[in-house]
């Protein structure tokens, strides 16, 4: 699922093969659309609130698609990838985004052209994200972050960083809204937030391990003070940056839920066998109640 960077959208992406989007401000869901001969992975707003990139789940076609919204059309086909696309981020500013795949390659995009414009191979199964600026993007697999100039990614990673001897898989990589954090989760249950700049490990938390089909997600507050995350036993957890563990909160669920802190707002999106919404009980915020 994805939030619109300067609406009140939410789109997600359901094991049924529909897309759903979403207003979030008024809790109803404005439209759903079937994915029935791709089915639908990972999925992703562009700058337009109208369209989506979307991935394919159904084991035969990988192409990436343009969508509209508005009348279920497709703009384009994004075709290179030859196995699952397993991460998929979109540049901020630009038409541009990235996707990692299980067939161990990252390809860049220009939403105007189907064809990648640039590839690159890695040694296992990536994790991809840009900056908050577009300038810079990371590539996290085997044990490592490697951080790219979009602008010249061809010369290769300028810098490389180790993830405190973690080596399993990598599930997602993403920058605090700052650009000066960094979270990485591991299959293992690890979630790991580094200094984006000097790539230090501040802090590492530990949740239950995921299966291999699953994945464990996480996301930062939009002021970066917070980690919220998933974990392989269906529970929400919730941690301080500087100080440690907050909260967390049961599930029935046995499957991860995904997670999407609502850009610029006191809210976040938990997505599993339902859609939740969380927002603070402001009564116990004391000085803080009157804070939107």
């Amino acid at each position: 699922m994805d939030f619109h960077r300067t609406t009140n959208h939410l789109v997600t992406a359901s094991d049924d093969e529909s897309i759903r989007l979403y207003d979030v401000q008024n809790a109803v869901c404005l439209k759903t659309i079937n994915s029935k001969k791709y089915g639908v992975d990972l999925v992703c707003f562009t700058d337009n609130p109208a369209t989506v990139i979307y991935s394919s789940k159904n084991g035969w076609d990988e192409s990436l698609r343009l969508l509209s919204l508005n009348d279920n059309k497709y703009l384009r086909y994004f075709k290179g990838h030859h196995d699952r696309v397993v991460s998929l981020s979109l540049c901020p500013h630009r038409e541009y985004f990235i996707s990692g795949s299980l067939d161990r390659t990252v390809l860049l995009w220009d939403q105007r052209t189907e064809k990648a414009q640039g590839l690159l191979r890695v040694q296992g199964r990536p994790a991809v994200s840009y900056d908050d600026q577009g300038m810079v993007f990371a590539i996290a697999f085997g044990g490592y972050i490697r951080m790219f100039d979009a602008r010249k990614y061809e010369k290769g990673p300028f810098d490389i960083f180790p993830v405190g001897g973690d080596n399993l898989e990598a599930n997602v990589v993403k920058f605090s809204n700052d650009g000066r954090l960094m979270l990485l989760t591991t299959t293992d249950g690890h979630v790991h937030v580094l200094d984006s700049f000097r790539g230090t490990v501040i802090s590492t938390y530990n949740v239950k391990p995921v299966s291999s089909k699953a994945t464990l997600e996480a996301s930062f507050s939009p002021d970066g003070m917070y980690v919220v995350s998933g974990s392989g036993d269906g529970s929400v957890y919730a941690w301080s940056v500087r100080s440690g563990k907050v909260a967390c909160w049961a599930s029935t669920d046995t499957e991860p839920p995904l997670i999407k802190w609502a850009p610029g707002s006191l809210m976040f999106t938990t997505g599993s066998s339902e859609l939740s919404f969380w927002v603070p009980d402001l009564s116990k915020l004391g000085s803080f109640a009157g804070i939107k």
